[in-house]
């Protein structure tokens, strides 16, 4: 195993992707430089052909997926790595939906693993900014089995039998596999998910994409993937200043809300995972024993496993907190 420097707080080049449904937001709020419509910012990943380098430090350079194979229980911890080996096991992101975007589903871990030999897809979603009237897609308005929804499908009446649901700044939601969902026109949020690039896409607006191409749609792939029961979900919090409060959690990553109005130190040791922050507002240094690093608005951080606490030095910054319970 290679030693050659201790682990510190890591930050990685933004993966930036032109989309049809894409803005301008990532450009003009959270100042990720590239031209087009970039519609995703992949903060922190792992997935093949998509994998995160490193931008700061003694690692600058290399990438994420060769810091986990050289470092494994160090950089994640023992019990993620056991779990996951050299799989980086979470994928985080920046969304701005200038239009709607597909309506779709995902698989479950047993149906992606069945048919993709993948991860399924469980997802968090935390409003950023929204334009007015902004909305998210959650599932069905009504009572739905396999037979109606098959019915409006046929009839092209999918967008009437769908759930729009009024979103704010700050609202937080939490996707099971086999939700029906989409992010609504004039949203920018923040995304975790597990390492997964698998989606079935039911509907997209009868429009091409960026190279004039109508969108594969995979209704019978969908299928057996949809879960028709009442999507439960929003989460609701009360925001407190200086100490994390939880605002989501799954069996596959914790969330927590952190407002920070002046210096804080975080305990690190009893979260056996390794933590990452999004910065939602504001600046902070984050300091460690021998190591201090800058992050801004729109800006993503990796704290290795091996790290028992970080402090941060600020006086107005707010971030997603997210670890592996």
């Amino acid at each position: 195993m290679i030693t050659i420097s201790p682990l510190y707080p890591l930050k990685f080049e933004p993966i930036l992707k032109q989309k049809v449904w894409g803005g301008n937001k990532l450009n003009k709020i959270f100042k990720k430089i590239a031209k087009g419509n970039i519609g995703e910012s992949w903060e922190i990943s792992g997935v093949s052909e998509n994998v995160s380098e490193i931008t700061n430090g003694p690692f600058k350079g290399k990438t994420l997926n060769w810091l986990l194979e050289n470092y494994t229980e160090k950089l994640v911890g023992e019990k993620v790595y056991k779990g996951f080996g050299n799989t980086f096991p979470l994928l985080f992101k920046f969304i701005d939906a200038r239009e709607d975007l597909s309506v779709q589903v995902h698989p479950d871990d047993v149906l992606a693993k069945q048919r993709h030999n993948s991860f399924g897809k469980t997802e968090m979603w935390y409003i950023l900014d929204v334009e007015k009237d902004g909305r998210l897609i959650l599932g069905f308005n009504e009572g739905m089995g396999q037979q109606k929804y098959l019915k409006s499908l046929s009839e092209k009446r999918i967008t009437e039998i769908l759930n729009y649901e009024p979103v704010k700044k700050g609202d937080a939601f939490v996707l099971k596999p086999g939700t029906v969902h989409a992010i609504g026109a004039g949203i920018l949020l923040a995304e975790i998910q597990q390492t997964s690039d698998i989606t079935y896409r039911i509907y997209d607006w009868d429009r091409p994409d960026t190279n004039g191409q109508m969108r594969q749609l995979h209704n019978d792939l969908a299928l057996e993937a949809i879960d028709f029961s009442p999507s439960k979900a929003k989460r609701s919090y009360s925001e407190e200043k200086n100490i994390p409060v939880p605002i989501g959690t799954t069996d596959f990553f914790t969330v927590n809300k952190l407002i920070l109005s002046q210096n804080y130190v975080r305990d690190l040791e009893e979260i056996l995972s390794f933590t990452v922050y999004m910065c939602l507002e504001g600046t902070a240094m984050i300091e460690t024993d021998d190591f201090s690093e800058i992050i801004k608005k729109g800006e993503t951080i990796l704290i290795p496993a091996q790290l028992p606490e970080i402090k941060f030095i600020t006086n107005s910054a707010s971030f997603l907190e997210v670890y592996i319970p």
